[in-house]
């Protein structure tokens, strides 16, 4: 069977440095009508596994060890006895989140897992956090950021950037030597495209990013999973 992309979102509140975030989180499901792999199972194990019934779960891929992005993983991957793979950097942060077990498989770069009939390249996109990973699947014309990338940009944690220097190396050297027509999927907000974004990469390295935007929004779930980036992508 051809495989295909599905998208569930959650909605929740994360503790970051003692401040609570309310967070949209984007769980992306890769494979067929027989077995799928889940990226990044945010907290509502159940919403996720209804949306992949009776289709076998083979691995469950944190994107990075952020509690919104482990949230659900042992329960979505027990269900049918799959693995769970994260890039070792990252095993602190799981440890907040899971204290009695450790996720079965340690990421690498380039490392390659399969489902249907496409295969998931793992790419190392550190910054928001150390171990954070994209998945490439040149099949589907898609590249699974994590949050590393977003539609508005670089992602945050708790409003900042961690290791922005890090991040937008990871941006430029990784992600936007794909295809200007690969969909970004993003563990957050909706969907845009390499092309969207990469004529964009300067400014963020010239300093816009860290410019406060004083008009930005303050309410509501926030598509960057901490708050509004300030980052406009056009001249509107």
């Amino acid at each position: 069977m051809t495989a295909r992309i599905e998208r569930v979102v959650t909605e929740g509140v994360v503790e970051i440095d003692g401040t609570e975030h309310k967070v949209e989180n984007n769980t992306w499901i890769v494979g067929d009508d027989d077995e799928v792999i889940v990226i990044d199972a945010s907290r509502d194990a159940d919403k996720i596994l209804e949306q992949v019934g009776e289709r076998e779960v083979l691995a469950v891929i944190c994107t990075a060890g952020l509690p919104d992005h482990v949230g659900a993983a042992i329960e979505v991957a027990s269900r049918d006895e799959a693995v769970v793979a994260l890039h070792p950097k990252d095993k602190p942060l799981w440890r907040e989140t899971w204290r009695e077990t450790w996720p079965d498989i340690d990421m690498e770069d380039d490392g390659i897992f399969g489902v249907a009939d496409v295969q998931l390249d793992v790419m190392e996109t550190p910054g928001v956090s150390p171990g954070g990973v994209s998945l490439y699947c040149e099949a589907l014309g898609a590249v699974f950021t994590g949050k590393a990338l977003q539609a508005d940009g670089p992602g945050k944690l708790g409003g900042e950037y961690p290791a922005l220097a890090d991040q937008l190396t990871s941006i430029g050297g990784r992600l936007f030597t794909l295809p200007g027509d690969t969909r970004v999927l993003a563990a957050h907000g909706d969907e845009v495209t390499i092309g969207d974004l990469e004529p964009h990469f300067d400014d963020w390295v010239s300093g816009s990013l860290t410019r406060v935007d004083t008009e930005a929004e303050s309410e509501g779930p926030l598509t960057d999973g901490t708050r509004i980036s300030g980052i406009k992508l056009g001249d509107d």
